[in-house]
């Protein structure tokens, strides 16, 4: 008897697995999608429109209160020794 009860609940717990599994999958198939043209555009637009200070030749070169990766200059009031 004990075999029998064992098989129902390996069965009940694949069953659970497997309404699990569809419910994951009906909310990705429910997730909006973009098209990959729309993507490409859109991402086209950012970069034409966003200012990359690593890429000069295409920008010009940036004033140096704009190019973050300029050093910073350090007032020298004090000094430790």
């Amino acid at each position: 008897m004990s075999s029998r009860t064992n098989k129902a609940t390996m069965h009940e717990l694949k069953l659970r697995r497997l309404m699990e599994h569809n419910h994951r999958l009906r909310e990705e198939l429910a997730r909006p999608r973009v098209m990959v043209s729309v993507a490409s555009l859109n991402l086209i637009n950012y970069c034409r429109s966003t200012k990359d200070p690593l890429i000069p030749s295409l920008w010009g070169p940036l004033q140096k209160g704009e190019d973050p990766y300029a050093p910073v200059e350090q007032s020298s009031c004090c000094s430790l020794m």
